[in-house]
């Protein structure tokens, strides 16, 4: 029998700065050779619980505790942080926020420096860890020339070069584009059963994770485990829909079409999973269920013709990009880390000039427009909106733009309090920003530059970190913006998304234009996949192990169908 390797015992804290506590009574054990998934809401206290394991918690993060966490058997409460990264290894969503060396190298060696490892037993393990996690061609590049996926396997080295017994994993997903994200979930398992360590993982991505095998997932809201199961118990209950945590695409499909899901069938993977008793109620919802007609596109509003750009003479990044947009549109760019898309927005934003081509709003050329002029048209959110933001208080940071551009008081009051109103924000308007939260914050930002009246709203990754209920309120917003005639782009790593609200996709790889078509088809073109690191719908799957004789058109029927059933939260 295993024996606890990580045990929570009526574990209770409050963080010093709040009045009630984030974690309540947790009892938790997770025994050695695991793999855990932790899934919850944002602020259900999940990311809490990854803080106490690895130390954070109380050492960092300051509060009260009650009741008992063991790591190994030792309570952590008597243990230093220190002694503590000795046991448990973490790996952050963002690699960048953990690297100390300037060399892949140096970053795996730097824990074996400070533990005063001789300089050939150094080496030896440093190139025994670079193996492992496939980076021992890389040692002397510097950390910045790295892919998104190389720097995760890179901060996977620097924890493991330790010998650590857990690995926790906080948002590993998070950063990264969908088939790198995939490599990365094939990775933890890879190490999970050639190393016997612990693994937990935190994501809001569970279908993503359960690309590989996990042995039971944790769900937690308001501070208590709710969930505590193997993936084919949870996937058929509905502990993930009440506790808005996105269930994988085939299972929503299922349940369109009025099937229980049973743990017997094996729901835990679209591949795995028993369909026989499923194929007649799920071939005639698909019969019975007619896709909705796309309303007709107007004209054009913005128009890519040609375009060139590189950082560097001789060294192009961006390579005969021609598109246009359709005033009213909903549009995701999509494509691999490093692919081009950010260069791209900073190209129409007017942040660069391109080396040839042309950007035409409404058939005008916009190649000597400064910045300020643009942005008077072209308005872009970033995808970290503390990046932003510059004022302390809600009115100043919305009414910046404006000021700036030296608008009487009158029309900028006037026009601050209508942005603030579409966005949600008029009863905060007079709050300081640090009282939001992360998404009241993204919504601020979206104000700031609504504020402006621009045509075209560009979102750099407008989701990224949101639980399903955050993610579909900020969605179901931006879906608001465009039916009053915005029209909106958003660069995205998020397949659901790009199927779920963008029915048209452009698809960007090593800085060309390889695919400018309808979402569903793009998802269900294996050779467009495979060139851009997207993934597949699970759709698609579903449809064709169901024997739908038109797989991609289940898929749009799919779409069609959630957006007129669309989402309730109570």
């Amino acid at each position: 029998m295993k024996k606890p390797i990580i045990e929570f015992t009526d574990f209770t804290f409050k963080y010093r700065s709040q009045a009630k506590p984030t974690l309540n009574q947790i009892n938790l054990t997770i025994y050695e050779g695991e793999k855990i998934l932790i899934v919850g809401a944002s602020g259900s206290g999940k990311s809490t619980i990854g803080h106490c394991i690895n130390g954070l918690v109380p050492f960092s993060y300051r509060g009260d505790i009650s009741g008992s966490l063991k790591i190994n058997g030792k309570d952590t409460r008597n243990e230093g942080i220190f002694a503590l990264s000795k046991m448990v290894g973490t790996v952050l969503q963002d690699p960048d926020g953990q690297f100390i060396g300037l060399s892949v190298g140096e970053d795996i060696a730097f824990t074996l420096e400070n533990d005063c490892v001789s300089q050939p037993d150094m080496r030896a393990r440093v190139d025994e860890v670079a193996k492992m996690v496939d980076m021992d061609n890389y040692l002397s590049h510097s950390l910045h020339q790295l892919s998104g996926g190389q720097k995760q396997r890179v901060s996977l080295g620097g924890v493991m070069v330790d010998d650590v017994d857990i690995l926790l994993f906080d948002e590993p997903l998070a950063n990264l584009d969908p088939a790198t994200g995939k490599h990365a979930i094939e990775l933890i398992d890879q190490i999970h059963q050639e190393w016997n360590k612990t693994i937990v993982i935190i994501e809001h991505r569970l279908e993503d994770v359960l690309h590989r095998h996990v042995d039971r997932i944790i769900v937690v809201r308001d501070g208590l485990i709710v969930g505590d199961s193997i993936p084919n118990e949870l996937l058929a209950s509905s502990i993930l829909e009440d506790c808005s945590i996105r269930e994988p695409l085939y299972i929503r499909a299922l349940k369109f079409a009025g099937c229980k899901i049973s743990p017997d069938t094996n729901p835990e993977h679209i591949n795995k999973m028993k369909l026989d008793l499923y194929k007649d109620k799920l071939l005639h919802w698909y019969e019975s269920t007619n896709e909705r007609v796309q309303a007709p596109i107007s004209a054009p509003v913005l128009q890519l013709e040609n375009i060139d750009f590189g950082y560097q003479p001789n060294r192009p990044i961006l390579h005969n990009i021609s598109f246009s947009i359709e005033k009213g549109e909903m549009v995701s760019i999509v494509g691999k880390n490093g692919a081009g898309k950010s260069t791209l927005t900073k190209v129409i934003c007017g942040f660069e000039q391109p080396t040839s081509g042309r950007i035409l709003l409404e058939g005008r050329d916009l190649t000597n427009d400064t910045i300020k002029e643009r942005s008077l048209t072209i308005g872009m959110v970033m995808q970290n909106p503390n990046h932003m933001i510059s004022k302390h208080m809600i009115y100043d940071e919305v009414a910046l733009g404006l000021v700036v551009r030296g608008l009487p008081d009158e029309e900028i009051k006037q026009r601050v309090e209508e942005a603030l109103r579409i966005c949600g924000l008029l009863p905060y308007r007079n709050w300081p920003i640090s009282a939001l939260s992360f998404g009241q914050k993204k919504r601020v930002t979206i104000a700031s530059i609504l504020v402006l009246k621009p045509q075209v709203l560009i979102l750099d990754e407008p989701t990224a970190g949101q639980d399903f209920r955050h993610y579909t309120e900020i969605m179901e917003f931006l879906v608001k913006l465009n039916n009053l005639g915005m029209t909106i782009i958003m660069i995205t790593h998020d397949m659901h998304l790009m199927l779920e609200y963008t029915p048209r996709a452009i698809v960007i790889a090593d800085g060309k234009k390889i695919a400018d078509a309808l979402s569903a088809d793009i998802l269900t073109d294996y050779t467009i996949i495979e060139q851009a690191n997207l993934k597949e719908t699970s759709l698609f799957e579903l449809a064709i192990r169901a024997g739908v004789k038109n797989p991609r058109d289940f898929v749009h029927r799919f779409i069609s169908y959630e957006k007129g059933v669309g989402r309730k939260w109570e």
